[in-house]
């Protein structure tokens, strides 16, 4: 796991990002080459087409991410990976298409574009096929030895052990009897030495997933593995990597008090975050506008009620606030007064409200709390203030996630369906600790450019 901008990225898809950067210069150069001497121009300096080419390969990039190209189940399928590509490669072309025709000084010709998405295509192919078939090699895999083999130690398993897993555990060591979580872990006393085990077996990582330490961590060893360039990590930690969340079974204060990161956002990226959500709602308002149109003519001539759906949530700093939204629902949704999860197939929606809960057009007058304030584009969603109370009461840590601003897009929802129970709750809650504790601009952009694949593969929504 490499860390970029304090956030955990999986060291095979970082390579196969830059093979896939590297693929995509080469694909431009090879359509400029061919579509140059076609018309006779040789010796072409391609220094002289930087902009071209950055514009290109930036563009082409970008649409990959936002498609979800990079998520590691596209990776693993290779039907996901083809079917997302032809959509990249779609989406690319129009992007492209629209950006020549606002900026036509950028001197890239239609043709150039062209040879170069079908060598893109057709180069990617091959690359994500091979990748397939290459990403659980042993190269790719780092050896991992656990300290623990009780419920922490089947945690950290559980974590590093699903499909496309960039970890190999190499053992279990047992450090009392009544460890006996993990099948086949070896008791600690009967290795001999920790150091030699290391050597012997070329492990890089070893993980402390002992319940208590207290008198347990051979702190000796320990030491002498580290010093000989063994990296020592917690179980919380390790799982943090793996998951992309802070599990809330195995997190404590005194973590997160020691732990990097969980200490706010700079002054310059809270300035850079506001900037951008207004710049960002005004345009997206302007180009929205058709659409939050149309709309608003639908949900008022199908269904009974008033356009627009207003409801108190809890915001920064457990201040609440009124957010807007289509209303997608029947006027006399709650008309017991008691606050309802949303449900799966959920009869209180209406049929234009299906539509645009699929398609997360009821979002869009968000933006309107955005531009005043009351949220971000990126942060975690703003709950009720009765499932709040509910549930600050009964999962641990909970009211954290109001240490940022709400989002109408954020990490937990880009990796869990709706959350439409407590369960679902403390689940989200993991993903928005870990945006809380590792946020950063750059890992506001992932999370930007990814949610246009949720609207693409709309998952969880209800």
């Amino acid at each position: 796991m490499i860390r970029i901008f304090r956030h955990y990225i999986p060291k095979p898809l970082l390579f196969l990002g830059i093979l896939e950067w590297l693929l995509l210069l080469a694909a431009i150069w090879a359509g400029m080459t061919i579509r140059f001497s076609q018309i006779g121009m040789q010796d072409v300096a391609f220094t002289d087409y930087i902009p071209e080419v950055s514009a290109f390969v930036i563009t082409v990039y970008v649409v990959m991410l936002a498609t979800g190209m990079y998520q590691l189940e596209a990776c693993r399928d290779f039907r996901v990976s083809l079917l997302r590509l032809v959509v990249s490669m779609f989406i690319a072309l129009l992007t492209i298409s629209v950006i020549l025709y606002l900026f036509p000084d950028i001197g890239l010709w239609r043709s150039v574009v062209l040879y170069a998405l079908s060598f893109s295509g057709l180069g990617l192919m091959v690359v994500r096929f091979i990748f397939l078939h290459v990403v659980d090699l042993r190269q790719f895999k780092k050896n991992v030895l656990v300290l623990g083999a009780g419920e922490r130690a089947s945690r950290v398993r559980n974590s590093g052990s699903g499909q496309g897993s960039h970890v190999r555990f190499s053992g279990f060591f047992s450090m009392t009897d009544q460890e006996r979580d993990v099948e086949g872990a070896v008791p600690y006393e009967s290795v001999g030495s920790l150091k030699d085990f290391v050597e012997k077996n070329h492990i890089q990582e070893i993980v402390v997933a002992i319940q208590e330490r207290r008198g347990m961590l051979p702190m000796d060893d320990l030491l002498d593995c580290r010093m000989n360039g063994c990296a020592v990590t917690d179980s919380t930690s390790f799982i943090e990597q793996q998951s992309g969340t802070v599990n809330l079974e195995s997190v404590n204060p005194s973590w997160m008090i020691f732990s990097d990161g969980f200490g706010g956002a700079k002054s310059l990226d809270l300035l850079i975050k506001r900037l951008f959500d207004i710049s960002a709602s005004l345009l997206l308002l302007t180009l929205s506008l058709p659409v939050l149109i149309m709309t608003a003519i639908l949900v008022k001539t199908t269904s009974h009620g008033p356009v627009f759906y207003r409801q108190e949530r809890v915001g920064l700093g457990g201040k609440t606030f009124e957010v807007m939204k289509f209303r997608s629902m029947a006027v006399n949704a709650e008309a017991d007064g008691v606050p309802q999860w949303a449900k799966k197939n959920d009869a209180r929606v209406t049929t234009i409200g299906k539509i645009i809960r699929t398609t997360r057009i009821d979002e869009i007058p968000q933006i309107f709390n955005v531009l005043k304030g009351d949220m971000s584009f990126v942060g975690p969603r703003p709950e009720r203030p009765f499932f709040v109370e509910k549930l600050g009461e009964t999962i641990p840590y909970y009211h954290e996630r109001h240490r940022v601003k709400p989002g109408i897009t954020g990490w937990a929802q880009l990796n869990y369906p709706y959350g439409a129970s407590e369960e679902d709750s403390r689940k989200k809650l993991e993903y928005d600790l870990y945006y809380i504790k590792n946020y950063s601009v750059f890992l506001d952009f992932l999370i930007l450019i990814q949610t246009v694949r949720v609207v693409l593969w709309p998952d969880g929504v209800r």
